[in-house]
C-alpha cells in the first residue's frame, strides 16, 4: 500500500516552478530575479527565506502614486478596490 503525503507548508528549498508558484510570478520571471539558488547534488533549488527577503524587499504601492496608475482602476474604474460595482 502507498502513502501521499499532502505537507501544509512549503518546502524550505524548492525547485523553480515550486517557488515561481510561491512568488506569483512565472518561472522565466523567477529566473531573471536576482535570487540566488542552492546546490543540492545535481539539483537547483531556490531557498524560501531568500523568497522571501526578496519579496519583503520589493517596493509598497503609495497612495500618493498618480491617479489611473492603478491597474485595478484601469480595467474597472476608480475605487474597484473598495469593492463598490
Amino acid at each position: 500500500m502507498t502513502m501521499t503525503v499532502t505537507l501544509d507548508f512549503a518546502p524550505r528549498l524548492m525547485p523553480a516552478p515550486a517557488a515561481a508558484h510561491y512568488l506569483g510570478v512565472g518561472v522565466t520571471t523567477l529566473r531573471g530575479l536576482p535570487i540566488p539558488r542552492r546546490k543540492l547534488g545535481a539539483k537547483r533549488l531556490y531557498d524560501k527565506r531568500d523568497l522571501d527577503a526578496y519579496a519583503d524587499d520589493l517596493p509598497v504601492e503609495s497612495d500618493r502614486e498618480a491617479p489611473g496608475d492603478n491597474t485595478c482602476d484601469a480595467l474597472f474604474g476608480e475605487g474597484c478596490a473598495g469593492g463598490s460595482h
